[in-house]
């Protein structure tokens, strides 16, 4: 990734609100071609990083450049921006043509151009022959692929994405996120999106950027991030995690990483206290001591086993905190 060239540059940039919230001190490259997740839970400051890069708010301080050029300042229309909201912001009285045309014509494109545009890009969100619907007509995830649509006929060069798939339902969201992945491969364009959704930041990003209390706690591959959790907060946010207190530390152990042993071969032993098949895994609870211990197994594994049983547990693989 380092190899491309920096599209979209935050150096030491702050905005503070009047009750002192607010992120300071962000510092972030984002290359060419990439979708880079801000990922945390709602208050951690994604959506004013979000804002602040296409402009819907002022900066405290720092500098934000695209292209090796500073964008502070601009207003949202200025900057070669667009941005994709959860709300879909599209006009209720204007056809699906007529969204689509508006910020061309603004931009004085002839007829000609606005018709080969908006047929391209209908097209391209799989919403070809809808021209003449009004966004009342569509479903939420047809509406935000329209939304979608609009934003890219302005040509930005970085799409900014703020939660645009949280309104609807899970397979929607799941269909939505291959398609947003097909659409950025084909264009190759830069892309930031906001979510608090692991799943998704895990599906859809070359990068994550794991944010608490304003802060970046982590930023790397979504498999760097699963692998190689560096808090213990990244590790409690990113998929499942098993915390066990051992000797003054605390150990990081995933579901997937416990293994059945003899109980004189286990790091800790313990009863079954649930058992849930989940198609091809199942899900194990096992009580060691206090804590309680969450295994997936293999559905031949958990088959030996019953409720009440006492087994013990390896840990393959854990971090240490």
């Amino acid at each position: 990734m380092s190899e491309r060239n920096v599209k979209l540059e935050i150096r030491d940039m702050s905005k503070k609100y009047g009750n002192g919230d607010g992120v300071e001190h962000i510092n972030l490259k984002i290359y060419e071609g990439e979708i880079i997740t801000l990922l945390g839970p709602s208050g951690c400051g994604k959506s004013t990083i979000l804002r602040t890069l296409g402009g819907f708010l002022d900066t405290t301080s720092g500098d934000i450049l695209i292209d090796g050029k500073s964008i502070i300042g601009l207003p949202p229309e200025k900057r070669p921006t667009a941005m994709v909201f959860q709300s879909y912001n599209l006009w209720p009285h204007m056809t699906v043509y007529e969204n689509l045309a508006f910020g061309l014509k603004l931009r004085k494109r002839s007829r000609a151009e606005i018709d080969a545009s908006v047929q391209e890009h209908l097209a391209l969100v799989s919403m070809s022959g809808t021209e003449k619907k009004y966004p009342g007509q569509l479903s939420g995830g047809q509406q935000q692929r329209i939304a979608i649509a609009r934003s890219l006929m302005l040509q930005p060069a970085v799409l900014l994405l703020d939660e645009p798939f949280s309104a609807l339902d899970a397979k929607i969201r799941q269909q939505m996120r291959e398609e947003l992945k097909r659409i950025q491969s084909e264009l190759q364009i830069t892309v930031v999106f906001v979510t608090h959704d692991q799943e998704e930041a895990m599906a859809l990003s070359h990068r994550i950027v794991v944010m608490n209390k304003g802060v970046f706690e982590q930023v790397g591959s979504p498999t760097e991030i699963y692998d190689n959790p560096a808090s213990k907060y990244v590790a409690s946010f990113i998929g499942e995690m098993n915390f066990i207190d051992k000797e003054g530390k605390t150990l990081a152990v995933r579901p997937e990483d416990v293994a059945i042993v003899p109980e004189g071969e286990a790091d800790v032993n313990g009863t079954v206290r649930m058992i849930m098949v989940l198609g091809h895994y199942v899900e194990v609870h096992v009580q060691c001591g206090e804590a309680v211990v969450k295994c997936f197994l293999d559905r031949e594994v958990s088959d030996r086993l019953d409720l009440g049983d006492k087994i013990g547990l390896k840990f393959e693989k854990y971090h240490m905190f």
